[in-house]
């Protein structure tokens, strides 16, 4: 037995109440507050206005919680339906219990964005390469909800950082596995660092930022996923094409789109929108009149003077007096 180890929580969820409280959910809800924090600051120091990732985050997370578990049911749909199924149909919306994956969650996620940044009328890519940094470092604080629910794992190992794993959750006793949630973890960190210095350094615009994130996180998610013997697809194994599983073959096709993506937008550099056109003129003049006085105010136009006819005609004829006139000389002479 080796003398250091991980070990992983005995329990994942507490109770206030009658209201569960779930680490896995936690550690969602974490990572996507730091995500949006990030990228709120790296928006508006872009000279995006204030609040703008917060109102596109709403969308965001939904669709991508959304697509997440869709894609999660769809390749493990043998936990939850069929003969072999150890779960009940309706068990696949119980989100909380884990089960999110990144592709289905970036892909769904991306149409929340698009369908918000389409409304206010704002660059895609802009909005891609400001979140991408803050994506990374969420997915590095949600795999943690792994580690609480015992899953996303591998193969066995002496190391000292091995990880426990409980019986009931496919473990043996006295065998320590890869921890490949940290693994994960200690990367996308690692990656989201990268991801800020390479944008401050190399100016990287027209979605190139994210681009870089998807190679990165694909390229490390391939060998982790490497590692992990616990099932995926499948009841009691993974689904595997040419010895490969399936997120890894979703790793090399995506990582590949993202290298030919760079290389395509190498010499892209036309200007980028991070204000709607309907904010790009000060909010208190949104008609574009100035304050009277200012320097931007137009000139007054001096009003035109009476009629006396035409030149060289003499002085108008005096106006006829009106019944108005009359009526108020008579109350004027008899005064209630």
């Amino acid at each position: 037995m080796p003398l250091a180890s991980i070990p992983s929580p005995s329990q994942g969820v507490w109770y206030l109440g009658i209201i569960p409280i779930r680490a896995y959910a936690l550690c969602i809800v974490l990572g996507v507050v730091v995500a949006v924090w990030l990228s709120e600051r790296r928006w508006v120091a872009r000279g995006g206005q204030k609040g703008t990732i917060i109102d596109i985050a709403v969308p965001a997370v939904i669709f991508g919680l959304i697509g997440g578990r869709l894609y999660h049911v769809i390749t493990d749909w043998q936990t939850y339906f069929g003969s072999r199924a150890i779960k009940k149909p309706y068990q696949a919306l119980f989100i909380w219990e884990g089960g999110l994956g990144i592709w289905g969650a970036i892909a769904l996620g991306g149409v929340g964005v698009w369908w918000a940044v389409r409304k206010r009328g704002i660059s895609m890519s802009a909005v891609a390469d400001t979140v991408a940094p803050g994506i990374a470092f969420a997915q590095a604080i949600g795999r943690w909800g792994n580690w609480f629910n015992q899953e996303l794992y591998g193969g066995p190992t002496t190391l000292p950082w091995g990880l426990e794993i409980d019986v009931d959750h496919g473990g043996e006793p006295g065998v320590l596995y890869h921890p490949t949630f940290l693994y994960e973890s200690l990367w996308d960190v690692a990656l989201g660092f990268l991801l800020i210095l390479a944008g401050k350094r190399f100016a990287l615009r027209h979605g190139r930022l994210f681009a870089l994130y998807v190679a990165g996180y694909t390229l490390g998610r391939f060998w982790i996923e490497g590692l992990r013997i616990d099932p995926v697809g499948g009841v009691d194994h993974a689904v595997t094409f040419l010895g490969l599983r399936l997120n890894q073959w979703t790793s090399i096709v995506l990582f590949v789109g993202a290298l030919v993506y760079l290389w395509l937008t190498r010499n892209k550099d036309t200007e980028e929108r991070v204000v709607p056109l309907d904010l790009a003129v000060d909010p208190a003049h949104e008609s574009g009149q100035a304050d009277p006085g200012s320097s931007d105010a137009p000139a007054a136009v001096p009003a035109e003077p009476a009629d006396h006819g035409e030149e060289g005609d003499g002085p108008a004829e005096p106006a006829e007096p009106s019944d108005a006139d009359d009526d108020a000389a008579a109350k004027e002479k008899n005064p209630r």
